[in-house]
């Protein structure tokens, strides 16, 4: 593959990850890069430098807002999907699924949800599997493991 802007990443373990700081007892940095007392150290605090008159970039750029998770997802696919890409009795786990494309990305596990029609009959094993899917597979002569 050629060498262009969209494909440039940084060598592996050359980038140091992001310093979470103040987020619990096992975070590290007492101040958590808010200096040492007063009015800006506290919370609700004197918010940061801003521009006056103008609408800075920073304020009008939109913020990611809640909690995020850093947990892996689970990738999902649907019984519909797994009835045209295997054949009968075939075995189906995370890697075989991941070979025949159907998920980009295995880290947070597999899912499997009841969207579809399944009539053939496969072994399911090492993914997390719906109630709806359960139903659906159990009914066509599929086995689930694990």
């Amino acid at each position: 593959m050629p060498l262009s802007l969209h494909n440039l990443k940084p060598q592996s373990g050359s980038r140091r990850g992001k310093k979470r700081v103040g987020r619990g007892l096992g975070s590290t940095g007492s101040y958590s890069g808010r200096g040492v007392k007063g009015q800006r150290a506290r919370s609700g605090g004197r918010s940061g430098l801003k521009l006056k008159g103008l609408r800075p970039l920073m304020l009008s750029t939109p913020k990611q807002r809640g909690f995020q998770s850093l947990k892996p997802r689970a990738a999902v696919v649907n019984v519909g999907d797994l009835a045209k890409a295997f054949a009968s009795g075939a075995k189906v786990n995370p890697k075989a699924i991941l070979k025949k494309g159907l998920v980009s990305d295995v880290t947070g596990g597999v899912k499997i949800l009841g969207k579809g029609e399944i009539g053939i009959a496969l072994m399911l094993e090492g993914c997390l599997v719906s109630a709806s899917a359960k139903v659906k597979m159990e009914k066509a002569g599929g086995v689930i493991v694990g």
